[in-house]
């Protein structure tokens, strides 16, 4: 649309960023008073902007005050601000100045993310957990509203996010699924010593062999997308050990020679079988009698 000469033209401000009204004023708040945002996804990192946040504070002041709601006996719960109040921790400062609004927590839920989630390099899993407890808090008002319903709900909160943040429907999902990863997984991610997509790919698998995941990369580097594929289609066929699957990942390593198989039918092992033992017991049954091979075959070398 084509201006008209001498008309006014509205730039957003800093307060309509932080979704904070002309009516509300900020007033000096002791810090003490003042908690983290609960299950908080965003790290605060004493790092080279932390330090360039801090020196601004010292020679200007908190030029932008933080955001709290009230969560009663005086006390407060930060939602917008968790870096700022760090480095005027640093600095000894005992209050700050802060707007304080009554919000529910999925509404204090959708603006701690919205506030925190265009920062430049936030790591996989900020964006991970910062993404799901929008999910849930927007899954929640859309029930309360009648927005969403049903199976329809966390559909509607993905494309809702994806709009507000620009990342695809199937790029949020995929990094919802990093929060299903062990904590130790979730790291090498974001260490980058795991690349997102095969860490996405791990997250389907149970937390223990997962544990087993954890300690083989750590002793041995990273692993492959087709590694964790094949592993993945293992567990589907049968029961896994934590020797099987490092036996596995050394063998689907790039560049390993390929192993030869030794397979034998069915019928052929029915023959040292009475009639009616079942697949499963005629496996347990091979494998308990290679077990004592194996440790005979040991204490003989010992």
């Amino acid at each position: 649309m084509k201006m008209k000469s001498g008309q006014k033209i509205k730039l957003t401000s800093v307060e309509d960023l932080l979704g904070v009204s002309n009516e509300e004023s900020a007033i000096d708040i002791e810090m003490y008073k003042i908690h983290p945002f609960r299950d908080h996804p965003f790290k605060v990192i004493d790092d080279g902007k932390m330090q360039d946040l801090v020196e601004s504070i010292r020679t200007n002041g908190v030029l932008t005050p933080v955001l709290i709601r009230p969560v009663g006996n005086d006390q407060y719960e930060m939602v917008s601000g968790h870096r700022r109040m760090h480095a005027a921790e640093i600095l000894g400062m005992e209050s700050i100045p802060a707007i304080i609004r009554d919000m529910t927590d999925d509404e204090a839920t959708v603006k701690m993310v919205d506030s925190n989630i265009q920062r430049e390099e936030l790591l996989p899993s900020e964006k991970a957990f910062a993404y799901k407890m929008k999910m849930n808090a927007l899954k929640k008002q859309g029930q309360r509203t009648d927005l969403t319903s049903g199976q329809k709900g966390p559909r509607l909160a993905v494309e809702i996010i994806s709009k507000e943040v620009g990342d695809s429907n199937r790029q949020i999902k995929r990094y919802i699924r990093l929060t299903e990863l062990i904590p130790e997984l979730l790291e090498f991610v974001d260490q980058k010593r795991i690349q997102f997509t095969v860490g996405v790919e791990i997250s389907y698998i149970d937390p223990e062999i997962q544990k087993w995941l954890f300690e083989y990369i750590r002793d041995n580097g990273i692993v492959k997308i087709d590694q964790i594929v094949l592993l993945r289609q293992q567990l589907q066929s049968g029961a896994m050990t934590q020797a099987k699957m490092i036996q596995l990942l050394n063998e689907s390593q790039p560049g390993s020679a390929p192993s030869s198989k030794l397979t034998f039918s069915e019928k052929q092992l029915r023959a040292y079988f009475p009639a009616g033992y079942t697949t499963s017991q005629m496996r347990n049954v091979i494998q308990n009698l290679l077990s004592e091979w194996k440790l005979g075959q040991e204490e003989k070398e010992g």
